[in-house]
């Protein structure tokens, strides 16, 4: 069994609150300006904000550091250096033509942090991205992690909604977005679907437009190594901290997949965020804080 299991229903005073916004997503224009760090020779952009302990951000499949975590990038700034990156094929990261895999989300990670000299950190991972950080704590903590290359090794863990029990070959967002019509399938993300305007929908198709980055969806997800990259029999082998977030109404990774996260790692915590889709931290953002901010300090 998981270590435990909490169910917000009312959230009183969370210690961190997020920015009063009536937009679903974070306007860009109250967002700092993103850095570039050189990663194996290509360009990896991301938000650098806030000071404290640091928290690394790992966005989902087929987004970018703004979208998956825009809406807590300010108020966790407040009591944390963050750092959230878009990965390597993603938004506004360089896109190269290789076969993209899990591993090579891991081994970008590992060199970003190195490059930034981050040694000590704690991990969050959405969706895909929760795979990706899953996998990367499973090798970082691993005996055989020693040696010059090894990977910095995270304090404390904190999935959302992870992909990686199931190869996302077979489960999983199918289609490259290409007309308006298939943009407005982003509302599967969401519980609250009235909040997904036809404004919402024109804007979000207009950053995938600019990530130009279905190229990578199409090299990932024919990449035939995802179905050996499925981290559910390695779990045991985090042993760090860490804390499983979930939207109780998520359509894409059902709640089942985070209850067998939690019961497989260690002691993990497990938080239910009611009335939240696959995106707690974009669509609840008070309730994703006030878990992340009772687990971190």
């Amino acid at each position: 069994m998981w270590g435990s299991l909490l169910t917000l229903a009312i959230l009183a005073a969370p210690q961190i609150q997020a920015e009063a916004s009536q937009a679903l997503l974070m306007p860009e224009s109250q967002l700092p300006a993103q850095k570039t760090a050189l990663v194996f020779g290509q360009r990896i952009a991301y938000y650098d904000l806030g000071t404290g302990p640091t928290l690394v951000l790992v966005h989902g499949y087929g987004s970018q550091a703004r979208f998956d975590w825009g809406n807590v990038l300010l108020p966790l700034s407040k009591h944390y250096h963050v750092l959230a990156l878009d990965q390597i094929g993603w938004g506004h990261s360089d896109k190269p033509a290789i076969d993209y895999s899990i591993q090579t989300f891991v081994d970008f990670l590992g060199e970003f942090l190195r490059e930034l000299k981050v040694d000590r950190f704690s991990l969050a991972g959405e969706s895909m991205g929760g795979w990706v950080v899953a996998d990367y704590a499973i090798q970082a903590l691993a005996p055989s992690n020693t040696g010059t290359y090894a990977l910095p090794k995270p304090e404390k863990l904190i999935l959302s909604d992870a992909a990686g029990l199931e190869s996302m070959r077979t489960n999983g967002p199918e289609s490259v977005q290409g007309t308006l019509a298939d943009a407005a399938g982003v509302a599967i993300v969401f519980h609250d679907k009235s909040r997904v305007t036809p404004e919402f929908v024109r804007e979000t198709w207009a950053m995938k437009l600019k990530a130009n980055d279905g190229m990578t969806q199409r090299l990932l997800r024919s990449n035939p190594v995802l179905d050996r990259e499925t981290v559910g029999a390695k779990l045991a082998g985090i042993t760090i901290p860490a804390l499983v977030v979930w939207g109780a109404d998520d359509e894409l990774v059902p709640l089942a997949d985070g209850r067998e996260y939690a019961a497989k790692i260690p002691h993990a915590r497990l938080v239910v965020v009611p009335e939240s889709g696959h995106c707690p931290a974009l669509e609840k953002p008070d309730a994703f804080l006030s878990a992340v901010n009772g687990f971190l300090q």
